[in-house]
């Protein structure tokens, strides 16, 4: 079957928040399309998965919307849905940073596309900072990259303190698909740098459209493939196995649901700990039955993708405005 992986995110006003998730979770519904979608005040920010002329049917949906005519899709292959489910929820950012008064949409660091970037990164006077957070970049990161201490991306302004010895020297900021990067870049610039910009459509696009040169390891992503391979140039295997230390960026998920911990595990020991990170987690009563992949689908027994939604007073309104008619 021919699926497709999106990638997005859009920085634009929404006031009828709650009535458009209710519209967008539903039109997702009835496209199967799969995936994490988060409205907010302030935008979108998604990953979903579905068919191919499905996913070509969301893309249009969210562009027909004159508030998100600009998102841009980061669109990738895949053999299946990379998702079981489909959940669209309402929350006060598309990404938690704690910046709200930031608008990307009127001051942000200098976007650059991939080739514009692996142009500048190696000349005099820039230093590449990631955005991400650990587990993240201990995975893969560009070579000679600033990568700073965070477990969440809310760390971020907190930890800008140490680098103020750089504001000024040209910053070229990175993440996983761009939307850290707007606020990220968007705060330096707050805090007196003077030359900052971004990673247009971030590690993904770079690896699409620059073949990944320079980018060592893979990045993490956020559905059930949880890493990929970015860099067809020059690539090498940076992280190691949590277990016993050698080269591995085969990510996993502990096999104890109660741990869950996201961490490189090689073929070896995940096979002697049964998928597990420790032998405490080995023995785990309630420890998953292990399959050599290291991910685990999500129970989905009694999942409604309907439920909540029409029960709400505009979810027949919803309907009939999408389709022409009223629900079952």
């Amino acid at each position: 079957m021919d699926y497709r992986i999106l990638l997005y995110y859009c920085y634009a006003p929404i006031s009828d928040l709650e009535a458009y998730r209710d519209e967008h979770h539903l039109f997702c519904v009835e496209n199967n399309i799969r995936g994490r979608i988060i409205v907010s005040s302030e935008g979108l920010n998604g990953t979903v998965s579905g068919l191919k002329e499905d996913c070509d049917n969301y893309m249009a949906y969210v562009t027909s919307d004159p508030r998100f005519a600009d998102t841009e899709f980061k669109v990738d292959i895949h053999h299946e849905h990379a998702f079981a489910k489909i959940h669209v929820r309402a929350k006060e950012e598309i990404v938690h940073s704690g910046l709200r008064h930031l608008n990307p949409r009127t001051k942000t660091g200098k976007h650059l596309e991939p080739k514009e970037f692996k142009a500048l990164k190696d000349e005099e006077d820039v230093v590449i900072l990631d955005v991400r957070s650990n587990y993240e970049h201990e995975l893969g990161h560009f070579k000679n990259a600033i990568r700073l201490d965070i477990d969440n991306f809310r760390d971020f302004p907190e930890k800008v303190k140490e680098l103020a010895h750089l504001k000024n020297k040209r910053v070229l900021t990175y993440c996983t698909g761009g939307i850290k990067c707007e606020k990220a870049s968007a705060f330096l610039l707050e805090q007196g740098f003077t030359d900052v910009y971004q990673l247009h459509g971030g590690i993904i696009k770079y690896g699409m459209e620059a073949g990944g040169e320079d980018f060592e390891g893979k990045c993490y992503v956020f559905d059930n493939r949880l890493a990929v391979d970015v860099n067809t140039v020059n690539p090498k295997v940076i992280s190691k196995c949590f277990v016993c230390g050698t080269a591995s960026d085969r990510m996993v998920n502990c096999a104890n649901p109660e741990c869950n911990v996201h961490v490189p595990i090689c073929p070896s020991c995940g096979w002697e700990l049964e998928g597990a990170c420790s032998e405490t987690c080995k023995t785990h009563p309630k420890k998953r039955a292990y399959t050599g992949t290291g991910y685990y689908q999500k129970n989905t027994n009694g999942y409604n993708p309907y439920k909540g939604l029409f029960q709400k007073p505009n979810a027949e309104k919803i309907k009939s405005a999408l389709y022409g008619k009223t629900p079952s």
